[in-house]
């Protein structure tokens, strides 16, 4: 096992891979930049190193300054949390060339299933059924516009570096597919530093589900089962749950066991997660693999008993995984609460919480890095903390969620949270009969889809 870790991110995902590593005797060095100073993690690592100003690409992506920090700090490995830095191939690779063990999967294996159109052609070859569309990036509008003519409307562009939900426009009028497309292009060059997209049939009442996979060097592969992530704004996932309400055990085996079959096949390492669409008739489609620890995690954890980061830093030790499936058990709901003000079209709300008080009681977790007196910067996203709970049943989970989101305090001047908006999510009757999809929430705002 290793001896120091570095933690390559802020927020409660830091704070969280923390206090795995203290439980497993592993030392920990915390970075954070400028408007960090004051975060829990600095206060819980053994040691933190200041590696720059607020903006992302001076700290967080700032990859001879993270280097730099684990060089000095003496660690021999590093955990990238999600986002930032988490499936940039080319941290990875650097990683490798300073005999720094990146926890997660190899970069050659994060080059191809990062990008979304390469990893699209890979699934085909491992079997894994897709939505019409094409196989890699296209590079003229008009070869992506006949595509799109030829498949039928709606269709939906994406980046082929894409990610987090950015990077994506549909499309549901010919008229509309020129200017969507070079919108997309600008969009997707500008965030992700590559312009490519690439064009499939997109479902407007669909269910979106993902599998959890784990996998060790030795070509050993399980899936932890199956969370649903439909209630979501803008491509973002506000609630996630597992198991998915309404599906049918045979089909979650069946996508968990092409899950599997496809992790083996890419040669992926450590923890990972299969996204798919499933229509009305309960047929699933691959969307894309993430390469890293989701935000969801929990809800995977709470259901299975398992620490997925000490799964993940005994995989990157060369640890065989040393289980098959794991037994699921109950069900797990999580919340996403962001520093967002719904009144004003979730308008961040960056503020001083002057007092927070987290919620409390049976089998309800908090995932957080929120203190009274924490100054939410405006430079990061706006997620303050993730409420997850279990329940032996789907209705004890969403009780005690409903419960453990009306106790929650975060207030100061300025503050203003979701937490209000997702209780209205958990009353809507459709999703309290799990009949809800991805067009719930525009539903709920607009009376449509976004």
């Amino acid at each position: 096992m290793f001896t120091t870790v570095l933690i390559a991110n802020r927020g409660e995902i830091a704070l969280r891979v923390a206090r795995t590593c203290r439980e497993l005797g592993i030392r920990t060095v915390a970075v954070y930049s400028t408007a960090d100073q004051d975060s829990a993690v600095v206060r819980f690592a053994d040691e933190s190193v200041h590696i720059g100003p607020a903006p992302s690409k001076a700290s967080y992506l700032n990859i001879p300054a993270i280097i730099e920090a684990a060089r000095r700090a003496g660690a021999d490995a590093i955990h990238p949390g999600y986002g930032f830095l988490s499936e940039n191939p080319d941290f990875a690779e650097v990683c490798e060339d300073e005999g720094i063990v990146f926890i997660g999967p190899p970069a050659s294996v994060m080059q191809k299933l990062g990008d979304k159109a390469v990893a699209r052609a890979m699934m085909v070859e491992a079997g894994l059924p897709l939505l019409p569309g094409s196989t890699q990036a296209i590079d003229t509008v008009t070869e992506a516009h006949a595509l799109a003519d030829e498949i039928g409307y709606p269709v939906i562009i994406k980046a082929a570096a894409g990610g987090g939900g950015r990077g994506m426009r549909i499309v549901r009028d010919s008229t509309d597919f020129a200017r969507a497309y070079r919108e997309t292009r600008l969009d997707a060059q500008a965030v992700f530093g590559d312009g490519r997209v690439y064009v499939e049939r997109y479902l407007e009442s669909a269910r979106h589900v993902e599998i959890q996979v784990l996998a060790d060097r030795y070509h050993s592969a399980v899936h932890l089962g199956a969370r649903d992530c439909s209630v979501q704004r803008r491509h973002q996932k506000l609630v996630e749950e597992s198991p998915p309400p309404g599906l049918p055990d045979s089909l979650i085996a069946e996508m968990g066991a092409a899950a599997v079959r496809a992790t083996v096949a890419a040669g992926y390492v450590g923890a990972g997660t299969f996204e798919f669409l499933v229509d009305t008739e309960n047929r699933y489609y691959f969307m894309e693999v993430n390469c890293r620890l989701q935000v969801e995690h929990p809800v995977t954890e709470m259901v299975t008993r398992r620490d997925l980061v000490a799964d993940q830093l005994r995989v990157a030790a060369g640890e065989p995984l040393g289980f098959t499936q794991a037994e699921l058990t109950g069900h797990a709901i999580e919340c996403r609460v962001n520093a967002e003000d719904p009144a004003r079209g979730f308008a961040p709300a960056p503020a001083t919480v002057t007092h927070f008080a987290a919620p409390g009681g049976p089998f309800v977790r908090v995932d957080t890095h929120l203190h009274s007196g924490y100054r939410i910067p405006a430079a990061y996203d706006s997620l303050l903390a993730k409420l997850v709970v279990w329940g032996p049943d789907r209705d004890t989970a969403i009780a005690r969620m409903h419960a453990a989101l009306r106790e929650l305090r975060v207030e100061g001047p300025g503050t203003a949270t979701t937490a209000d908006f997702l209780r209205d999510v958990l009353d809507h009757p459709l999703f309290r009969d799990g009949k809800h999809d991805t067009s719930l929430v525009g539903d709920m705002l607009f009376g449509g889809p976004q």
